[in-house]
C-alpha cells in the first residue's frame, strides 16, 4: 500500500481556492456576528466542520443533516455527560464516546462534531449552548455549503460529466 492510498487525491488549484475562501467567509461571517451581538456564535470544531463541508462536499458527513445534527447530538451528550459525572477526565472520554454513538445511532456522524463534548465540558456549558453556537453556526456552515455547492467550480465539470456519460461524482 502506497502513501498515495492513505491520502486524499489533490484537488484542481481553482476548486482549492474556491473552498478555501468559502471556508474563510463562512468562519469570518460568524466572527462578525459574534463581534456585533451578544451572543457566540463559534467553536472551535466549526473550522473542521468547514473543512468537510467545502473541502470534500460530496461526502456524507458534510451533508447539512450530518452537519447540524451531528452538533446538536453531540453538543447535548456533553451536557448530558457533565450533568452525571462532572468536568473531569473520566466525564470527557465517556462524553467523546458516547457522542460518537449517538451520532452512529442517529445517523448524523459528523466527525467535527466528535469532540464538541470536550467543549461543552471544558467551559461548563448551559442548555443555552445547544442554539448558540451550536445550532445558529452549524445551520450557518450548512447553509454556506449549499450556496458553495451550487457556485462552486466544481460544478460544471460534474454537470459535463454527467453529460458525457462518465457519471463521475467526484471532480478533482
Amino acid at each position: 500500500m502506497s502513501w498515495a492510498d492513505w491520502s486524499v487525491p489533490p484537488t484542481r488549484p481553482v476548486v482549492a481556492l474556491a473552498a478555501g475562501v468559502a471556508a474563510a467567509l463562512t468562519i469570518a461571517t460568524l466572527l462578525t456576528l459574534h463581534n456585533v451581538t451578544d451572543w457566540k456564535w463559534l467553536i472551535p470544531s466549526f473550522g473542521a466542520s468547514c473543512a468537510l463541508v467545502f473541502g470534500v462536499p460530496d461526502s456524507p458527513f458534510a451533508r447539512p443533516g450530518s452537519v447540524i445534527g451531528g452538533h446538536l447530538v453531540s453538543s447535548a451528550v456533553g451536557l448530558v455527560v457533565m450533568a452525571v459525572l462532572g468536568h473531569g477526565p473520566a466525564a470527557m472520554a465517556i462524553g467523546v464516546g458516547a457522542a460518537i454513538a449517538a451520532m452512529l445511532v442517529s445517523g448524523t456522524m459528523h466527525p467535527p462534531a466528535g469532540g464538541d463534548p470536550l467543549i461543552v465540558i471544558a467551559v461548563s456549558a448551559t442548555p443555552m449552548f445547544l442554539l448558540t453556537p451550536v445550532l445558529v453556526g452549524a445551520a450557518a456552515i450548512a447553509a454556506g455549503g449549499k450556496l458553495f455547492r451550487w457556485f462552486a467550480p466544481y460544478r460544471a465539470a460534474r454537470r459535463r460529466a454527467r453529460l458525457n456519460g462518465t457519471g463521475a461524482n467526484v471532480v478533482k
